[in-house]
């Protein structure tokens, strides 16, 4: 079990946004719960989500596979898919695998929160 965090945000621009905030691991026990978690968010709430990572300590490739999951989500509807505030255990997966260029990746929420998100036309 993960425990998830979840707020909404409006930027300046109207936009609403969801903030995500998984706690502990994100690996093969828990990563289809935030799988689901997501594509909840992103079907019912807003298609633009920020993954706020500051309080996930460990991350495996079926955690990395729920992130994209959401990402193509967000992008099948016009959306927006964000990722900040990364553990610095978590960070090295991220660069290891490259996945630090796939995903926008920001420093903190604020930083996410204020800049417009970058909606891309569903391919």
């Amino acid at each position: 079990m993960i425990n998830i965090d979840q707020k909404t945000c409006t930027t300046e621009d109207g936009h609403t946004i969801m903030v995500l905030t998984p706690a502990g691991r994100l690996d093969i026990t828990t990563a289809w719960q935030f799988r689901l978690k997501l594509q909840e968010c992103i079907s019912k709430h807003s298609p633009h989500v920020v993954v706020n990572l500051g309080q996930v300590n460990f991350i495996d490739s079926s955690g990395l596979t729920s992130l994209l999951a959401g990402m193509r989500e967000a992008d099948k509807i016009s959306g927006s898919f964000r990722i900040c505030n990364v553990h610095s255990e978590a960070k090295l997966v991220f660069e290891v695998t490259m996945m630090d260029t796939v995903f926008e990746i920001f420093d903190t929420e604020e930083q996410v929160l204020k800049t417009p998100p970058r909606i891309l036309a569903s391919q």
